[in-house]
């Protein structure tokens, strides 16, 4: 066993990263409980399409497996990779609903921006992309992150209720709701059972960081785990064992193939603007995604210290952990195409794990084993309601917040920018258009201000791109 541990313990670094092995364990742990419900949503939600349900549930589970090692082992950090979730719903509603792409087409878009991310990758564009991004948007996008993954533990601990006037909204095939700007959230009455056992879960977590005993989001989650039970949240599983989803996998893998993928989505010349434009949509939100999570939580935690900083300025290859977690982030893509998923991405609940302790890739091994786990014990991580992953995320949110701290609200030149990277990347739901937004209004401040020339390059190239994402969207959406 201590051989075992001396093993791990010089691949990974632990000692030099101020970590040990309990600690990564307890990460890992953690890290895989915020994030576990992807491999039930993410089929119910592709499944809409069409997709066989128990074949993307296999290809979510062995595409997080693989994506995720893959960032363990090859960028030794602690990060997680899955199908992500905003672009899975792009895929479903937007791709194949609104757009009219058979499943198969858009498993080969997604196929195809994967392999664009690896090309970017690998000519170094999203490093370039990184370091034009300005001190003050990168203090910005961390604090705007920690706020987002807060809002997704409020919404999943079922705190919130939406309202929106009759007439304003529109339901889908799917019973979703989609509602204009009438939609008004509250705080709900707390007399539902699921929504007090949260709340519980909230008080647990809080007091437990607020000692500092170690492994506290992972203690409130098991804590609030167990207090389910006789509340009837938390249900016990009739069957622990059980493997026959897993032959549905062949009936998604590699399905891009055949007559219906490559072939028929470029087969109508008419077709080939739109097929282009989809792509780009799917590769500038993952891109932005990624880059977001990484500058968020890595920077913060010293996870990229200033070695991997210095290297990621100035090395022509792949020497800092930054150059190897964006290479892992964008391979998970077109692996998980193959597979039969939706966008992999890195996963910003990672931040769970971070906040635990987590500092390399042997957090990512526990997350990539305990996925391979739900194959055929999925039954039993199902028992882990939403409402005790929730208080993790939120607590994540607080640690997130210091990096509003070192933004300079008293200057306009900075505020302004950074105000509406938190309040979009929030209040829309999704991380790519709140660095959108802050990309933009950067550009828009220092332009007034005849500071032009102190803009990059890059960042005024991001925030034209994202313009005209926005007016193609707008158009289709005519």
């Amino acid at each position: 066993m201590e051989r075992e541990e001396l093993r791990m313990e010089k691949f990974f670094q632990l000692n030099e990263r101020g970590t040990n092995v309990r600690t990564e364990i307890i990460a890992g742990i953690t890290t895989f409980f915020t994030m576990a419900y992807i491999i039930f949503v993410n089929p119910n939600i592709l499944s809409i399409t069409g997709m066989d349900r128990n074949g993307v549930f296999v290809a979510t589970i062995l595409a997080s497996v693989i994506g995720t090692l893959v960032m363990a082992l090859v960028a030794n950090v602690p990060y997680a990779v899955a199908p992500g979730m905003g672009l899975n719903a792009f895929f479903t509603f937007t791709v194949c609903g609104q757009l009219g792409f058979k499943w198969q087409e858009a498993l080969a878009m997604v196929f195809i921006c994967g392999i664009i991310n690896i090309i970017i990758t690998v000519t170094k564009v999203r490093k370039e992309i990184i370091k034009s991004i300005p001190q003050s948007l990168q203090l910005a996008i961390s604090g705007g992150i920690g706020m987002f993954i807060a809002y997704i533990g409020l919404k999943n601990a079922g705190f919130l209720k939406f309202t929106a006037d009759p007439g304003t909204y529109a339901l889908l095939d799917s019973k979703t709701v989609v509602a204009n700007s009438s939609i008004v959230p509250a705080l709900v009455n707390f007399g539902n059972k699921g929504v007090l056992l949260a709340l519980i879960g909230l008080v647990i977590t809080v007091i437990l960081m607020v000692l500092k005993i170690k492994g506290s989001i992972l203690i409130g989650i098991v804590l609030t785990t167990l207090i389910g039970i006789p509340m009837g949240i938390t249900s016990i599983p009739e069957k622990i064992f059980d493997i026959s989803a897993i032959g549905g996998i062949n009936k998604v893998a590699g399905s891009f193939f055949g007559d219906v993928g490559f072939k028929s989505m470029f087969a109508n010349s008419s077709n080939i603007f739109l097929v282009l434009i989809t792509i780009f949509g799917l590769s500038l939100s993952d891109t932005f995604d990624t880059i977001g999570t990484f500058i968020g939580t890595g920077r913060k935690s010293n996870i990229f210290d200033e070695e991997d900083e210095k290297a990621l300025l100035q090395s022509n290859g792949f020497k800092s952990r930054i150059d190897k977690a964006l290479f892992a982030d964008s391979t998970a893509t077109s692996i998980g195409a193959l597979l039969g998923t939706s966008n992999a991405t890195t996963y910003v609940e990672s931040a769970a794990g971070i906040g635990a302790g987590g500092r390399t890739g042997l957090t990512s091994v526990v997350v990539a084993c305990l996925f391979l786990l739900c194959l055929p014990f999925a039954s039993i991580v199902g028992m882990v309601p939403s409402q005790a992953t929730a208080p993790a995320l939120i607590v994540v949110g607080v640690l997130m917040a210091e990096s509003f701290g070192k933004i300079k609200w008293g200057d306009l030149e900075e505020a302004i920018p950074a105000f509406f990277t938190v309040l979009i990347m929030t209040l829309a739901y999704n991380i790519s258009y709140g660095i959108a937004a802050g990309f933009i209004f950067y550009c828009i401040v220092k332009i007034c201000l005849g500071k032009a020339k102190e803009v990059h390059p890059i960042l005024y190239g991001a925030a034209v791109l994202f313009i005209l994402n926005f007016a193609l969207l707008a158009i289709k959406g005519l």
